[in-house]
């Protein structure tokens, strides 16, 4: 093989992959060869999954096939998951599903988006009986496939439903599956958020907490400041001794960095995130980038959201070009304020940017249309 040719592996199809598959299909250059390692053909849009739930949108509609973007990209698709990164020798640890595919991948620009994981043993240990009585938004494409059942159930019988986590994720799948469950099953059905302790929608402006608040009251929703210890079949544990019969206990307490991280030698933030400077970049090593939820600013906090998302995106495809050129990186200033969209159900939806925040149903519609635009951008004829 000619010395001269460099590899670039992508860990994960993560939304900032997606668009740096995009940006190589327009201009790749000739020395760099691409490959990509993931489990699953499709990547999909995390937040058209409650619009998925609310019946909104089929999980065809809200994913993206990876195969023509990967064929246009000039790139090659490794159907597996990475186990395990040695950053000194530049080294990925493959499971794969095919008895072709290679057990080790070496590189020389490394880019992370895998997303977050679940660590099972971890989970376990904290909330016994998760992993066999609870149904966890993570991997998502696990959730969607799932969630058919949860409806058939509801069709049936009456169910009551929880979802432990009150973060954004949990918030708006709450909303969506009340809506759907409302609409589709049978009468009765009864909703509780566990916050797991803290206050609902943490994080955000008192006004937005406030509009969300209102909104689960609205809907007859029972919110339960509790932190839930574990599970049992047909029932969530509390903190406070009670317990809470529930047919459908749903997990969104936040995922972990993988495990694989831990072993690598590279940066690491508090949280276990690949620790990435202004240009996306390990602050450790600078052949190896990261985005999404398995990294970490360490100029900035990172907050998790989608417009903010799209910018990251573009700042780790100009600055995986610019590293394998030899070019200078472009730095990517974290924004004072994101714009945040919420959505509760199908037509209604809280917006916030900084210290403002509204409602109402054109702000639902303005998410749906730049949900759709995002597929549409990327999604490439088979």
């Amino acid at each position: 093989m000619h010395h001269g040719i460099k590899k670039l592996l992508l860990l994960g199809a993560g939304h900032a992959h997606v668009h740096v598959l995009a940006s190589l299909a327009r201009h790749r250059p000739a020395d760099l060869d691409v490959t990509v390692l993931c489990p699953y053909d499709h990547h999909t849009c995390s937040g058209m999954t409650p619009g998925f739930v609310a019946g909104h949108y089929t999980a065809e509609e809200s994913r993206i096939a990876l195969a023509p973007l990967i064929k246009a990209a000039g790139a090659r698709w490794i159907q597996g998951r990475c186990v395990g990164l040695d950053a000194e020798h530049r080294t990925v640890s493959v499971a794969g599903a095919g008895i072709d595919t290679p057990p080790l991948l070496s590189y020389d620009l490394l880019s992370i988006n895998t997303g977050a994981a679940i660590d099972r043993a971890r989970l376990e240990a904290e909330m016994p009986g998760a992993s066999t009585h609870s149904l966890n938004v993570r991997p998502i494409e696990g959730f969607v496939h799932l969630w058919p059942q949860v409806m058939e159930l509801a069709r049936d019988r009456a169910v009551s439903l929880a979802m432990i986590g009150a973060g954004v994720a949990g918030i708006e799948l709450l909303f969506a599956a009340e809506q759907s469950i409302r609409e589709q099953g049978r009468p009765g059905a009864r909703f509780t958020l566990i916050t797991g302790g803290p206050e609902v929608a943490d994080g955000h402006p008192e006004g937005v907490r406030r509009r969300v608040l209102r909104q689960l009251k609205r809907r007859g929703i029972t919110v339960l400041r509790e932190a839930c210890t574990g599970f049992d079949e047909g029932k969530v544990h509390l903190a406070n001794g009670a317990s809470l019969a529930c047919d459908v206990p749903i997990l969104a307490t936040g995922a972990h960095a993988p495990l694989w991280l831990q072993e690598s030698g590279l940066a690491l933030a508090d949280q276990g995130q690949v620790l990435v400077n202004p240009f996306q970049q390990s602050t450790s090593h600078p052949e190896v980038f990261a985005a999404g939820d398995v990294a970490m600013r360490s100029d900035a906090p990172r907050p998790g959201n989608g417009v903010y998302t799209a910018r990251v995106a573009s700042a780790l495809a100009d600055n995986l070009l610019a590293a394998h050129e030899g070019q200078p990186l472009k730095p990517h200033p974290a924004p004072a304020h994101t714009l945040n969209l919420l959505a509760c159900g199908t037509r209604h939806a809280i917006v916030s940017y900084g210290p403002w925040h509204l409602e109402g149903g054109w702000a639902w519609h303005w998410k749906d249309r730049v949900d759709r635009d995002f597929i549409k951008r990327y999604a490439l004829p088979a």
